[in-house]
């Protein structure tokens, strides 16, 4: 599934980047796109890229509500940018996202957490989306 994970990484750099230019995910997810039909050296923006950005702007405010509710000891504000993002992707994906296995999207954001972000990154994401992972049941029927 490396095409999933190249996804995944897409949509977490979005994220990521319009945290950064405070600018708003859809708006970044265009400028992605626009970049990718008019730059040859841009990769295209794929199919499944497009549906985490989306899902997650569509569930944005009660993701964040999630994080800063089960983050022990850390704000959202206060959080790492990197780690923030991976977690809003992480949440929507985990929530939302029926077809993709708890355990792949734990296992692709602790990757993320690994690349992009500090030492002790991993097991943050790894325990909070975890603790949403348990939660789920009750999350999606608060949604209700």
């Amino acid at each position: 599934m490396a095409a999933r994970n190249t996804a995944r990484k897409r949509a977490f750099q979005i994220l990521f980047e319009a945290d950064q230019r405070g600018a708003g995910v859809l708006t970044v997810l265009a400028d992605w796109i626009r970049l990718s039909r008019t730059d040859t050296r841009q990769p295209p923006v794929s199919e499944y890229t497009m549906q985490l950005v989306e899902g997650y702007a569509g569930h944005a405010a009660r993701i964040d509500e999630l994080i800063g509710q089960y983050a022990v000891g850390w704000t959202l504000d206060r959080m790492p940018v990197v780690d923030r993002n991976i977690l809003r992707l992480g949440a929507y994906e985990l929530i939302w996202v029926d077809e993709t296995p708890d355990a792949v999207v734990l296992d692709e954001m602790v990757q993320l957490a690994k690349e992009f972000s500090t030492e002790e990154s991993p097991a943050f994401v790894n325990g909070l989306l975890g603790r949403l992972k348990d939660l789920k049941p009750s999350l999606r029927r608060d949604q209700v």
